[in-house]
């Protein structure tokens, strides 16, 4: 029988290798090291009973372990440019079950997010919850409405430029904005996959879906420290 304290278990992906940036996850952000943010905001969650952290690199492990979470020493193979995040979760999965930590749930992150509001987690688990979804995911609210395609040198526009509506009449489209997911553990053992069955989302503003990939985007979010 499952234990009520492993309804919902955080696991945190964080490779060591990076194409942009070397060792990102320990990237000072506001004084911190990126992947601390993201460790603090589970940590803090009410709902979440355990936080790990899967990583290939030792440093990043260490510095994982200091700040609270438990490790999950993640092989090279899932841990390339090619792997996916299915495959890292997957592993995770079945090295908490070999150590009998049997969960229901899966709160999946990624440390690239590290700006979230405080009861963000647990509103997002309250919202699965409620209405019984299989997984979730958290967007941003976007209207992109004015975009253009190139077709080899000439661009077309994807919407009537003659006719241009104004942007609030424009409809509304949802974002995916990879700070976390939600998933049920048995759904995504069958599916390989973080977004099955009945989907939900959780909506997050501009700011809080910010995403790291480059060193600008080290430049942007260091000016934005009153939001973490």
């Amino acid at each position: 029988m499952q234990n009520i304290q492993n309804r919902f278990v955080a696991i945190i992906l964080a490779r060591g290798g990076s194409k942009g940036i070397k060792l990102k996850n320990l990237i000072k952000i506001n004084g911190k090291p990126l992947i601390y943010w993201t460790i603090k905001h589970c940590l803090n969650s009410k709902k979440i009973s355990s936080v790990w952290v899967s990583s290939d690199n030792d440093k990043i492990l260490n510095y994982s372990q200091k700040a609270g979470a438990q490790l999950i020493k993640r092989p090279k193979v899932f841990s390339k440019d090619t792997a996916s995040s299915e495959s890292a979760w997957l592993h995770a999965i079945k090295y908490l079950e070999e150590k009998k930590i049997y969960i229901q749930n899966i709160v999946g992150l990624q440390p690239t997010s590290p700006i979230r509001k405080k009861n963000d987690l647990d509103n997002a688990i309250k919202l699965f919850v409620k209405y019984k979804y299989d997984s979730l995911f958290t967007v941003q609210k976007i209207h992109a409405y004015f975009t253009w395609s190139k077709v080899k040198t000439k661009v077309v526009a994807d919407y009537s430029y003659k006719f241009r509506k104004r942007r609030q009449e424009t409809p509304a489209k949802f974002l995916e904005n990879g700070s976390f997911y939600i998933f049920r553990k048995d759904k995504f053992l069958k599916h390989k996959n973080r977004l099955f069955g009945k989907l939900g989302i959780y909506e997050m503003s501009k700011i809080h879906s910010f995403e790291i990939d480059d060193f600008d985007d080290i430049k942007i979010i260091s000016s934005l420290k009153r939001y973490f």
